[in-house]
């Protein structure tokens, strides 16, 4: 935001980021993101809300945040080698109006090594990373071959779309 020429200021939001067992996956990153707005709802004068939630899904699955290093290990051998989707929705909250919108990117990684995963979590420790990774990481710069749409969705805030609705809004 701040590269975008943005001033902001960053809070966390009261939300416990569980959602329902039934709602699509591809439903999930909006829907927490408006949730996470929600939680500033009460609080908001002359400001606009951003907030935004990336999930990682691989065959219909949502891999979350590892709670682990076996876990983080787990889901880094499922995605080695194969292309994933990273769903990025982001929720820009006035006092008076809302705008949610979503992006989605394409991600294959190479055929990772478990020395080359272990290193990794070991290292960067990515718990609190959805599908246990960060495209800017070290993983991602060795790891991923190929990325289909924004590199900034990956990253968790689709700069090209949050730019453009923020003009709007």
């Amino acid at each position: 935001m701040k590269e975008a020429g943005y001033t902001f200021r960053v809070e966390k939001p009261e939300s416990d980021e569980r959602f329902p067992d039934f709602m699509p996956a591809e439903m999930v990153p909006r829907f927490l993101a408006e949730e996470k707005a929600k939680a500033f709802k009460d609080r908001i004068k002359d400001e606009i809300v951003i907030t935004a939630d990336t999930v990682v899904i691989l065959g219909g699955q949502i891999l979350n945040k590892p709670q682990n290093r076996d876990e983080a290990i787990r889901m880094l051998t499922t995605l080695a080698g194969k292309t994933h989707k990273v769903i990025t929705a982001v929720c820009l909250l006035s006092s008076d109006k809302q705008d949610l919108f979503d992006d989605t990117t394409r991600v294959t990684f190479r055929k990772l090594t478990q020395q080359e995963m272990e290193f990794y979590v070991d290292t960067c420790q990515p718990y609190d990373k959805a599908g246990s990774y960060g495209a800017q990481d070290w993983l991602g710069m060795v790891g991923i071959e190929r990325i289909n749409g924004s590199y900034f969705t990956v990253m968790g805030m689709p700069m090209h779309k949050v730019y453009t609705h923020l003009r709007d809004f």
